[in-house]
């Protein structure tokens, strides 16, 4: 999942659920700086909060696989 993935994931689930950022937060017991930081794809945020956030739709952060050989190509290829 990249950033911009999980960014979307976040503002969608949510939007699906009907709550503010604020009631997000809250349940989270993250500060609502941290959800709108989240939402708006901040480059550099704490593993730990982004799955106290995540955990609340049944989810959360992991190693995901990825095609090595791409990796490299795109090493090569910059």
């Amino acid at each position: 999942m990249s950033k911009n993935e999980l960014a979307l994931f976040v503002k969608n689930r949510r939007k699906l659920l009907k709550i503010t950022q604020e009631e997000l937060a809250e349940k989270a017991g993250v500060g609502l700086r941290f959800v709108r930081e989240l939402e708006n794809n901040k480059a550099t945020l704490r593993i730990d909060k982004i799955n106290d956030v995540l955990i609340l739709f049944g989810h959360q952060l992991g190693p995901v696989p990825i095609d090595r050989r791409k990796l490299l190509n795109h090493e090569t290829n910059s």
